[in-house]
């Protein structure tokens, strides 16, 4: 039983970042797959939205995916900053 599974490589990532990235709208998995310049299977795709789920980089539901990450320093400083309430 041999269970090869063909990881995304690194230029796949990169391209389904920059889609999410630049999306102004919530995507769902099919227009996702439908606009990548590339065949994507969806066995690949899901292995690229679990990476960037557990990263926190997306948030994923009924409507679709979102990319949530901000990677601004200003941003994470204010963060530290705050005080919980």
């Amino acid at each position: 039983m041999n269970n090869i599974i063909d990881y995304p490589s690194l230029k796949t990532f990169l391209m389904v970042e920059r889609m999410l990235k630049n999306a102004e709208i919530v995507m769902t998995k099919e227009e996702l797959k439908a606009k990548t310049s590339k065949k994507i299977t969806y066995k690949t795709l899901n292995i690229i939205l679990d990476y960037f789920k557990k990263q926190g980089k997306i948030m994923e539901g009924h409507r679709g995916i979102l990319w949530i990450y901000n990677s601004s320093p200003k941003l994470k400083k204010a963060i530290e900053r705050g005080k919980e309430i």
